[in-house]
C-alpha cells in the first residue's frame, strides 16, 4: 500500500465540505434577497396603484399639474429602484447609473412585483412545511396517536428533498430578479457599444487637439524664449568682437555667458515639457520631488504608490502635477500647494489642493488639455475651484 487512500479521502472530504459551504452561502444569500424582495413588493404595489391613479385623475389639459405628478412619480420610482438594485447587488458586479426615464422605472417595478410576491409565497410554503414537519415529529416523539412511525418514516427522506428543491427555487428566483433588473434597467449592449465608440472617438479627437496645442506651446516657448536669448547672445558676442575697450569686451562676454546659461535652462525646460527624462532615470517620485523643489511656492508632496506605474501613466501623472503647480503659481496667488499621489492597484490617483483665490476655469487651455490627456488613458480629471478657493484638482489614471 502506498498510503494514497487516506490522503485522497481527506482531500475528497475537504472538497465536499467546500461545496456544501458554498451551497449554503448561496442559499442563505438567496433567502435574504427573496425575503427582502417580498417585503418590498407590497409597498411597490401600493406605489404603482397610487401613481397610476393620481396621474390618470389629472386632466390632460392641466400641463403643469401633470408634470408635477410625473416628477413625484419619477422620484418615488427611482428611490424604489435604487433600493431594489442595492438588494440585488453582488460584489464585483458592474455598476451602471439608474435610468431617469419614468416609463423604464415603472415598467421595471411592475415586472418585478409578481416575482417578489411569488418569492414571498415560496417562503411561506417553506416556513409552513418546516413548521408542519416539526409538529409531526413532536407529536410522534410524545406518543400522540395521530402520528405514526410510518408517517415520520415517510417525512424524513421527503422533507429534506422538498426543502432542497425549495431552496433551489429561491436561488432561481434571485437569479431571475437579477436578470430582470439587467434586462430592464441596464443599457442595451449595442447602446453600450455605441457609447464606447463615441467615447473613443471623442478621446481620439481630444488627443489630437492636445498634441496640436502642445506643439503650439513648444513652438511658442522656443520662439519667445530660447530663440530670443540666442539672438541676444549673438548680438552680445558681435558687439564684443567689434569693441576696442578690453573692459567693455569683458562685460559683454560676461553678459553673453549669462544669456547662454539662461538659454540652456530654457531649452532644458522645453525638453522636459516634451518628455521628462527624469522618469527614465529616477521614476515618478523623483520627478515629482523635483517639481516640488523647483516651485516658487511651498509644495507638500505625499507619495503612496507601491509599484512604479507604467511609463505612459507616470507621464500623465507628471503633467497633471506640473501643470497644476504652474497654474497655481501663475494665477492662484497661493502660498502653499498640497500634492497627494496614491495607488490602489488598478489606478493612480492624484489630488492637488492649493490655498489660492480659486475661480479656475476647467475649460481653460491648460486644464482642458490635461483632461484630454487623462481621458486618452480612460482616466478622469475633476476641477473644483469656487471663488475664494481652495482649488482642488483630482485625477484618476487607470494602470491597465
Amino acid at each position: 500500500m502506498d498510503g494514497s487512500g487516506p490522503v485522497d479521502d481527506t482531500r475528497h472530504a475537504r472538497g465536499f465540505g467546500t461545496v456544501v459551504r458554498s451551497a449554503a452561502t448561496t442559499a442563505l444569500r438567496a433567502v435574504r434577497v427573496v425575503f427582502v424582495g417580498a417585503a418590498t413588493a407590497l409597498p411597490e404595489v401600493l406605489f404603482l396603484a397610487g401613481a397610476g391613479l393620481s396621474y390618470a385623475l389629472v386632466p390632460r389639459s392641466r400641463t403643469r399639474p401633470r408634470r408635477g405628478v410625473l416628477r413625484l412619480i419619477t422620484r418615488g420610482a427611482r428611490a424604489l429602484t435604487d433600493l431594489e438594485r442595492a438588494r440585488l447587488a453582488r460584489p464585483g458586479d458592474p455598476v451602471h447609473p439608474t435610468p431617469t426615464e419614468p416609463r423604464r422605472l415603472v415598467r421595471y417595478l411592475a415586472a418585478r412585483v409578481p416575482v417578489g410576491l411569488l418569492g414571498g409565497a415560496l417562503l411561506v410554503l417553506i416556513v409552513g412545511g418546516a413548521g408542519f414537519a416539526a409538529v409531526m415529529v413532536g407529536a410522534w416523539a410524545t406518543g400522540s396517536p395521530n402520528t405514526t412511525t410510518s408517517d415520520v418514516a415517510i417525512l424524513l427522506p421527503s422533507g429534506p428533498a422538498l426543502l432542497a428543491l425549495a431552496l433551489y427555487g429561491l436561488v432561481g428566483l434571485a437569479d431571475t430578479e437579477r436578470a430582470l433588473a439587467r434586462r430592464l434597467l441596464e443599457p442595451d449592449p449595442s447602446a453600450l457599444l455605441r457609447l464606447r465608440v463615441d467615447e473613443l472617438a471623442a478621446s481620439r479627437a481630444g488627443v489630437v487637439e492636445a498634441v496640436h496645442e502642445e506643439r503650439r506651446r513648444i513652438e511658442r516657448d522656443l520662439h519667445d524664449g530660447v530663440q530670443q536669448r540666442l539672438v541676444a547672445l549673438g548680438m552680445l558676442i558681435g558687439r564684443a568682437r567689434r569693441g576696442n575697450d578690453p573692459a567693455r569686451t569683458d562685460e559683454l562676454l560676461c553678459q553673453a555667458h549669462e544669456q547662454a546659461q539662461q538659454a540652456l535652462t530654457d531649452l532644458r525646460d522645453v525638453a522636459w515639457r516634451i518628455h521628462p527624462t527624469g522618469l527614465d532615470d529616477g521614476g515618478l517620485r523623483a520627478v515629482l520631488e523635483t517639481i516640488a523643489e523647483r516651485a516658487p511656492v511651498r509644495v507638500g508632496l505625499t507619495y503612496d504608490v507601491a509599484a512604479e506605474p507604467a511609463p505612459i501613466v507616470a507621464t500623465a501623472v507628471y503633467f497633471v502635477v506640473a501643470e497644476a503647480v504652474t497654474n497655481t503659481v501663475k494665477h492662484a496667488g497661493a502660498d502653499a500647494v498640497t500634492v497627494r499621489v496614491s495607488g490602489a492597484g488598478d489606478a493612480v490617483r492624484v489630488r492637488i489642493v492649493d490655498d489660492g483665490v480659486g475661480g479656475a476655469n476647467p475649460a481653460g487651455g491648460g486644464l482642458s488639455g490635461l483632461a484630454r490627456r487623462v481621458a486618452a488613458l480612460d482616466g478622469t480629471l475633476r476641477v473644483d475651484s469656487p471663488p475664494g478657493g481652495p482649488t482642488t484638482i483630482t485625477a484618476e489614471v487607470p494602470c491597465a
